[in-house]
């Protein structure tokens, strides 16, 4: 999983129908010190869960693809949940 932080929304006049009702969002992806790392990425919000400024964690790749359940979507990084604090502990 990854942390990042919503930055923006996407309006898209057509997409695949098995997104229909699906927001699509921008998010800006963080590194474990909250750091912007890398560019920022279009991720699925299939719970409607997160607003600008959010702190989310997302998952890649199938487990993406799987998020809804019974339901297969063409997705590459889908936000599943918000994230509440980040603690970091020294070694």
């Amino acid at each position: 999983m990854d942390i990042g932080k919503v930055i923006g929304t996407v309006v898209a006049t057509r997409k695949d129908p098995s997104l229909h009702g699906i927001r699509l969002l921008i998010v800006q992806p963080l590194d474990e010190r909250l750091n912007p790392m890398g560019s920022p990425v279009v991720a699925t919000d299939t719970e409607g869960i997160a607003g600008y400024g959010d702190l989310v964690y997302m998952v890649t790749g199938g487990d993406a693809a799987d998020v809804i359940p019974g339901k297969r979507v063409p997705v590459d990084i889908a936000i599943v949940g918000l994230v509440e604090e980040v603690v970091l502990t020294e070694d």
